[in-house]
């Protein structure tokens, strides 16, 4: 038998506020980088929890998925690993300062789009400002786009 091939299925919170989007800072393989809080999809969860989930986690921020910016392959192909990044626009809607984020999680950044557009050579993958530039071009696609089902 062959291969099995299995993309990785993450979820993206593209989070803005005041014309400036949330990027964190983490660190992978040793290396600081820039994403949007974003994760992987666990078992039991919706893609909507999972956005919401992954946002708490790396930002301390609530955030309420409102619909898509966009839908989103990628090959790292020094991993060999594919992506399928849902990533979502939606409200922010608290904050929790006291909250520990995830150990890879350096600093929480709120940067205008110029900022994240010069600091590409940093981000972890180039969904990061593709999500971005999406979002600004006004991608909103309902969330009843996906159904969720027993």
């Amino acid at each position: 038998m062959s291969d099995i091939w299995k993309p990785s299925v993450t979820v993206a919170a593209v989070m803005e506020r005041d014309g400036r989007f949330c990027l964190v800072e983490e660190e992978i393989d040793g290396v600081l980088v820039l994403n949007q809080p974003a994760g992987h999809w666990e078992r039991g969860e919706t893609l909507c929890e999972a956005c919401s989930r992954e946002a708490r986690e790396e930002t301390a921020y609530d955030f309420a998925p409102t619909h898509f910016v966009g839908i989103y392959g990628w090959h790292l192909a020094r991993k060999d690993v594919t992506f399928l990044r849902f990533a979502f626009g939606g409200d922010v809607t608290g904050w929790d300062p006291e909250r520990a984020l995830d150990k890879e999680i350096r600093r929480v950044l709120w940067l205008t789009p110029d900022e994240v557009r010069a600091s590409a050579s940093r981000h972890r993958s180039p969904l990061v400002l593709r999500c971005v530039e999406d979002a600004l071009r006004g991608a909103r696609h309902p969330l009843a786009l996906l159904a969720h089902l027993a």
